[in-house]
C-alpha cells in the first residue's frame, strides 16, 4: 500500500511538477515526523526504562537507607546506653578520685601521726636508756650499799659481843642488848628523886663503866664505824611529861658531861667523843612494864647507853636511791 502511494505520488508528480514539489516536502515532512516520533518513542522508552532502573535503585537506595537509619537508630539508642554507662562510669571514677583523696589526706595524716609517734617514742627509748642506765647504776650503789651493810652488821655484832666480854670480865653489873648493844643503868645508882646530880655512887659507877665502854667503842678497827653514841634519860609517869622531859633531859647531860671531863681520857678519845656524844631527854615515853603490863617504875627510871653506827645514814641513802632521789641530788637543789 505503501508503494501504491508512492506510484501514484510520482504519476501525480510527472503529471504536475509544483504538486509533486509539495508531496515531496510533505513525504519527507511525514519521514521526519515519523523518525521524531521513533527517536521520540525510543527516548521514551529509554526515559521510562531508565526511570523504572533508577526508581528500583531508588527504592533499594531507600530501603538500604532506611536499612541504616534503622541500624542508625540501634546504634544510637546503643550509644546512649553506652553514654549512660560512660556517665556511670565517669561518676564512679569521680567517686573514686574522691575516696581516693580523702584516703591520701587520710594517709598523710597517719603518716604524721607515724611520724609523730615515732617521735615520742624515740624519746620514750631515749628515756627507758636513761632510766635503764640510772637502774643499772642505782643497782650497782645498791649492791656496794649492800656490801657495806652487811660488813656493819658484822661490825655491830662484834661491838656487842667485845661489850659484853669487857663488862664481864669487870665484873660489872650490866646488861648488854645482844640485838641492839643497848646498856640500861639504873637511875637511882645516879640520882635523888626528882634530881639531877650525879650521886658519889653514880660517879664511881661511871669511873668505872664509861672507861670499859668507850675503849670497845673507840678502838681503831670499830672507830670508822660509829656514827653517834646516844645517852639517854627516862623518867617514870609520875608528874607532868614537860617536867619529866626537863629532868630527863638534865640527868642524860650530867652524865654525858662526867663521861666527857673523866681524866682517863686521851685528847684523841676526848675529841672524838665529842664529835659523836649526844644527850637525850625521853620523859616517859617509853615506859617499863612488868609481866603483868603494869608500869615497873623502879625500871622506867633509867640511863640507856646506845651507839649507832653510820648504817643509818646509808639506809636512807639506798631510800633516796630506790626513790630516784640521791643524796648528792637533794644536796645541790
Amino acid at each position: 500500500m505503501a508503494r501504491q502511494r508512492i506510484h501514484n505520488r510520482r504519476a501525480a508528480r510527472g503529471s504536475s511538477g509544483g504538486g509533486a514539489s509539495w508531496i515531496s516536502y510533505s513525504d519527507m515532512m511525514a519521514a521526519l515526523l515519523l523518525i521524531f516520533v521513533l527517536v521520540l518513542c525510543y527516548s521514551l522508552y529509554q526515559y521510562f526504562s531508565m526511570l523504572e532502573t533508577k526508581t528500583k535503585e531508588l527504592e533499594l537506595q531507600t530501603a538500604a537507607l532506611n536499612l541504616a537509619q534503622d541500624e542508625l537508630a540501634e546504634k544510637e539508642k546503643t550509644l546512649i546506653v553506652i553514654q549512660a554507662d560512660l556517665d556511670t562510669l565517669r561518676d564512679t571514677l569521680t567517686a573514686k578520685e574522691e575516696e581516693l583523696n580523702e584516703a591520701n589526706i587520710i594517709l598523710i595524716t597517719r603518716e604524721k601521726e607515724l611520724e609523730e609517734l615515732q617521735a615520742a617514742l624515740a624519746l620514750k627509748q631515749a628515756d627507758l636508756d636513761a632510766a635503764t642506765k640510772k637502774v643499772e647504776e642505782q643497782q650497782l650503789a645498791l649492791a656496794t650499799q649492800a656490801k657495806r651493810i652487811d660488813a656493819l652488821i658484822g661490825v655491830k655484832a662484834d661491838i656487842i659481843q667485845d661489850l659484853s666480854s669487857s663488862l664481864n670480865k669487870a665484873n660489872m653489873k650490866a646488861t648488854v642488848d645482844p640485838n641492839t648493844g643497848d646498856i640500861v643503868l639504873d637511875s637511882a645508882v645516879f640520882f635523888e628523886t626528882g634530881k639531877y646530880v650525879i650521886k658519889a655512887e653514880g660517879q664511881a659507877l661511871l669511873d668505872r663503866f664509861i672507861p670499859i665502854y668507850l675503849e670497845v667503842l673507840l678502838r681503831p678497827e670499830y672507830s670508822d664505824y660509829l656514827g653517834e653514841i646516844i645517852i639517854e634519860g627516862h623518867t617514870d609517869s609520875s608528874g607532868s611529861y614537860d617536867n619529866n622531859l626537863k629532868l630527863s633531859q638534865e640527868r642524860a647531860l650530867q652524865v654525858a658531861l662526867y663521861c666527857l671531863n673523866l681524866k682517863s681520857l686521851t685528847k684523841d678519845q676526848k675529841a672524838m667523843l665529842q664529835k659523836i656524844l649526844t644527850a637525850k631527854g625521853k620523859s616517859y615515853s617509853d615506859l617499863v612494864y612488868d609481866e603483868y603490863g603494869r608500869e615497873d617504875p623502879d625500871a622506867s627510871r633509867r640511863v640507856e647507853f646506845k651507839f649507832s653506827l653510820k648504817d643509818a645514814e646509808m639506809i636512807e641513802e639506798m631510800n633516796r636511791i630506790l626513790e630516784g632521789s640521791p643524796k648528792e641530788d637533794q644536796e645541790t637543789t
